[in-house]
């Protein structure tokens, strides 16, 4: 799809709204970003993975938040940063993975973690996902926190997303794009 450039000023009404596309996004709160990312989430199918890449502080756990609410998860404010337990489980209308990797270093500490046997099975959110050295496909999410406070969102879908309808591949690995 062709990149998009918006800024995201009042809560879209769940359903009332079009899915995200890949492209550049601007958004001026926290609240803001939850919502884009709600929007990303509607569109989809449970078996999606999410890589968020940014700096400290740049808004990647308020994004995973947004998907849990646009996933249909009760309570968002429950998502938390797992920089400590490395992967927090959330259930919602499918459930949810999330990692962060910022305190693993190398392969070997990534695949410990065994996240791949929940691929094609839940929604799998990975912060600091930029750390995984080997393939994988995904939708990346880069996340740039601009000196006026604003966030700068670039969402970079895979190429050759199967239809929505088709059955689910289970897959361990794919190429990144």
């Amino acid at each position: 799809m062709a990149g998009r450039r918006g800024v995201l000023k009042n809560a879209p009404e769940a359903g009332k709204t079009a899915p995200v596309a890949a492209g550049v996004w601007t958004t001026r709160s926290e609240r803001g970003t939850r919502l884009l990312a709600r929007r990303l989430a509607y569109s989809f199918r449970g078996d999606e993975i999410v890589f968020l890449i940014g700096e400290l502080g740049a808004g990647k756990t308020v994004f995973a938040k947004g998907i849990a609410a646009g996933l249909g998860m009760k309570n968002s404010r429950l998502v938390c940063s797992p920089s400590f337990t490395l992967i927090n489980v959330y259930q919602a209308r499918v459930p949810i993975l999330h990692l962060d990797l910022y305190r693993l270093v190398g392969r070997a500490e990534i695949r410990d973690l065994g996240f791949e046997d929940s691929i094609g099975e839940a929604v799998i959110l990975i912060e600091w996902g930029e750390r995984i050295d080997f393939p994988l496909e995904g939708i990346h999410v880069h996340i740039d926190l601009e000196p006026d406070g604003t966030r700068r969102i670039r969402i970079e879908r895979p190429a050759g997303r199967r239809k929505p309808g088709s059955p689910k591949r289970r897959a361990t690995s794919a190429r990144l794009t």
